[in-house]
């Protein structure tokens, strides 16, 4: 028997063509003039400011608090689309942005989407990281492609991983050597400590200092 509610579900996908409309109504003649004035560069720090938001909500494990997150990061987006598509030159709109990433996965996914075969997990990364590799032969320094936005800690992991997966761990070791008064080779070194238990430096940190905010708050 069907139910009223399952009649009246969406299917999947459909409100997305939604949420494209009501950006185009935004950003054209008679929407909202904040929105028509925006471009990629003045939307960039609201972004970032989502995707920290979005981490904040899977951490607290409120489902609703992380759909309404989700929701700001996929306006994000919908909106760098609808402001590419009045690029002169170049435009591009979402189902661009849409072909390349799906373009992407199933490229990088050949074990499902090709003959390919792998045994768990990390072949699959392993995988992924040589099909990378051939896809920008041009990055050649340590950091290309590693945003150097990223915070400190989060950075020196990326960075350590890289370096292993390309057999230089030695300068990992060299660099984290202790060093007097080198607070940097310091905390470097807690960051492969850390990976070397599983251990992500950046949310440890995090975490330790929530609870101790959590503390101080608790104390007044």
């Amino acid at each position: 028997m069907t139910t009223t509610d399952e009649v009246e579900r969406p299917r999947p996908g459909e409100r997305l063509l939604d949420l494209v409309a009501v950006m185009d109504r935004l950003r054209s003649p008679g929407g909202c003039p904040w929105d028509a004035e925006q471009t990629h560069e003045s939307l960039a720090p609201y972004a970032v400011e989502e995707a920290h938001e979005l981490a904040d909500a899977i951490a607290s494990g409120d489902r609703e608090h992380l759909v309404e997150e989700l929701g700001d990061v996929l306006l994000q987006v919908a909106f760098h689309a609808r402001v590419g598509q009045e690029h002169a030159t170049e435009p591009f709109d979402v189902d661009d942005v849409a072909d390349a990433i799906i373009t992407k996965l199933q490229r990088r996914h050949p074990h499902v989407f090709a003959d390919a075969v792998v045994s768990g997990a990390a072949d699959v990364e392993v995988s992924w990281e040589a099909i990378k590799a051939l896809e920008k032969p041009d990055r050649t320094g340590l950091l290309d492609g590693i945003p150097a936005s990223l915070p400190a800690l989060a950075l020196a992991a990326k960075t350590a991983s890289r370096l292993e997966r390309t057999g230089r761990g030695e300068l990992l070791a060299a660099a984290a050597a202790p060093q007097p008064d080198d607070v940097g080779a310091a905390l470097l070194a807690l960051v492969l400590d850390a990976r070397g238990r599983g251990i992500d430096a950046e949310q440890a940190l995090r975490g330790t200092v929530l609870r101790l905010a959590a503390t101080a708050d608790g104390d007044d």
